[in-house]
């Protein structure tokens, strides 16, 4: 007992020394390692933090949760009015302190910065007139550098960026949420480093937010490689289904040329003809077999309502059909596996299951039980499969398991492992009326629009806070906010505000993905996406140059200028590009033509095409 103690004391003095050591100002505490595995998070936290959480383990687990925002958080809405931007703008002054955009979060020596302190000797000096905060994008087998600094309150601007950092302070009631830029960019190798206070610094800074980001041009041409790349999938023997998808294929090259067709915008597609013609040989050709292996709730029960509702809509809606479902799979075209990625992760997270490991070997498991018992992924190598995964991590957690079937991500980022040509991206959706998905769509006619731009949200990722400190109260037409209030006038206003602006900015959170785009559209306001490498849905066919704009993140610093530059006479011609293609993301409940259902499935088939080789 003697030596044990002996040897304990001895590893806690040595504990001690190391924190001492490397924490910044000598500050003490203790590391959890979360998640698991190669590329483990180390987070160092403060006895403070921790003290009041001791008793809930499970508010420690990194959460990658989706973009969450003022105008589709919570469940079903009591009632509807029109509200005025007047009104928005008083419900907004009278409303708590959480909505207003000077305030910052409750910085205090025991907030956990989410970020690597940089210039070492003038922190430790105790200048802290020029802050320089880094956040190092590192290997995934790196462990990620989380340190603590308080931010002087006198200084108001510090205050409009200091959500660079993440603030714990209320952690015993949300938990930790795993919102790690470096772990989930491991690959991009980005440094953000903003000195604040400093423009000149932060425009350098801005420089260096991407590695030469993809532009949608070049994903276009990406695209259109893809269709005769060697590397397309041969099946391992023939079949009369193949035969059919490829007379499909031919088809669809030959579609005699048209400028518009009824109930479709020539300009809004890349190529409507063959579009048109495509989505005709999809009705009448088309087959598809649902496994019904798996069992519920992670096969089986969609969740319809929330931001991870593409999914679920579309299984309900795909498992429920008719017209496309066959029950003999010697019929079938596609292979649908009817699984939820989030109530995978959140069924598996309530057994104790938190890595993206476990994910992976729960889908694992499924594919060897399918592959088993049917021949039908053994012939493509699961080419001829395909998924619908809305979850922050499904990405990740589809890649290895499920890599040559067709997925349909929410989170396409280009960067991280999203092949273009093969896979596809699902709009990001908030729902919040099962009845009606699409109610209280439209907007002001773009004379009544007196709002340049509108920005409203969260400071999730990197990117927002730089929004953020350029363009808040900067310029009156440009409404670029924090986090609105989560109650039903402050929803209002959100929606009120997009209704009344001439482009809406889509910044990317923590992910590539955010549901602003579509809210966008629903609202006839221009979407512009500043999203480094996030591939738009339907790029097969939409052409989104058409009605939206594509802004580099290291290009923030201009926005303004961008938007003003677009003459007027463009400007009305995207906004009724994007009147023109609302319906196409649209859910019904009873699926109707050229809709989101149809959509989704329609780049599924469109992909299988064209990705497929005769031997």
């Amino acid at each position: 007992m003697r030596r044990l103690l002996f040897i304990t004391g001895i590893f806690v003095t040595a504990l001690v020394v190391f924190q001492y050591s490397t924490l910044p100002h000598g500050r003490t505490g203790f590391a959890f390692v979360v998640g698991g595995g190669v590329g483990s998070t180390v987070v160092a936290m403060s006895n403070a933090n921790i003290s009041d959480n001791s008793k809930s383990p499970d508010s420690y687990i990194l959460h990658e949760e989706s973009d969450e925002f003022a105008g589709s958080d919570s469940e079903e809405e009591s009632s509807f009015q029109n509200m005025g931007v007047k009104d928005a703008d008083k419900a907004l002054r009278n409303s708590d302190d959480s909505f207003s955009p000077h305030k910052s979060s409750n910085l205090n020596e025991n907030s956990i910065s989410m970020m690597s302190v940089h210039h070492e000797k003038d922190l430790q000096s105790g200048n802290h007139d020029d802050v320089n905060i880094v956040s190092t994008v590192e290997e995934a087998t790196n462990p990620i550098t989380i340190s603590r600094k308080s931010l002087p309150d006198e200084d108001a601007d510090l205050r409009s960026i200091s959500e660079f950092r993440t603030d714990f302070s209320n952690i015993s009631n949300f938990g930790i949420p795993a919102k790690q830029e470096a772990k989930r960019n491991a690959n991009k190798l980005r440094v953000v480093s903003a000195t604040l206070g400093d423009k000149s610094t932060m425009a350098r800074a801005l420089k260096r937010l991407n590695v030469k980001p993809m532009l949608i041009s070049e994903m276009v041409s990406l695209l259109r490689q893809s269709a005769g790349s060697s590397n397309s999938s041969r099946p391992r023997w023939s079949s009369v289904r193949d035969r059919e998808l490829l007379y499909a294929k031919l088809e669809i090259q030959k579609a005699p040329i048209t400028a518009n067709t009824a109930g479709l915008t020539g300009y809004v597609f890349r190529n409507v003809s063959q579009f048109k013609r495509s989505y005709e040989l999809m009705e009448k050709t088309l087959k598809v077999y649902v496994y019904r292996e798996g069992e519920k709730p992670i096969f089986h029960q969609p969740k319809m309502r929330g931001i991870y509702s593409s999914e679920g809509w579309f299984m309900k809606l795909m498992e429920g059909n008719k017209k496309f479902v066959v029950r003999d799979p010697r019929k079938a075209h596609l292979f649908y596996l009817p699984f939820s990625s989030q109530m995978l992760r959140k069924t598996l997270d309530n057994n104790n299951s938190q890595s993206h490991r476990d994910l992976e070997g729960y889908l694992k498991n499924y594919v060897d039980l399918i592959s088993g018992k049917y021949r039908f992924w053994n012939r493509s190598r699961g080419a001829d499969h395909f998924l619908v995964a809305c979850h922050d991590w499904a990405s990740k957690i589809t890649r290895q398991p499920l890599g040559n079937c067709i997925r349909a991500l929410c989170n396409a980022n280009v960067a991280r492992g999203f092949i273009i040509g093969k896979d596809t991206t699902l709009p990001v959706t908030y729902v919040r009326s099962v009845e009606d998905p699409g109610r209280d769509i439209g907007g002001k006619p773009p004379i009544q629009r007196a709002i340049l731009a509108f920005f409203a949200g969260s400071m999730h990722g990197y990117l927002r806070p730089i929004l953020r400190h350029y363009w808040e109260n900067k310029e009156a037409d440009m409404k670029i906010l924090g986090p609105m209030p989560r109650d039903i006038d402050g929803k209002r206003a959100y929606r009120e505000y997009m209704k009344s602006s001439r482009y809406c900015i889509c910044a990317r959170g923590y992910e590539v993905h955010t549901p602003r785009i579509i809210e966008a559209i629903f609202y006839e306001c221009i979407p512009v996406i500043i999203s480094d490498n996030y591939v738009p849905p339907f790029l097969e066919v939409l052409n989104w140059e058409a009605f939206s704009l594509f802004v580099k993140e290291s290009d923030v610093p201009k926005l303004r200028d961008i938007l003003l530059s677009i003459p007027e006479e463009e400007y009305l011609r995207m906004q009724m590009g994007v009147r023109m293609v609302q319906k196409h993301f649209i859910w019904h409940k009873k699926p109707t033509k050229y809709d989101l259902f149809h959509m989704v499935l329609h780049s599924i088939w469109h992909n299988r095409i064209f990705q497929l080789k005769t031997r």
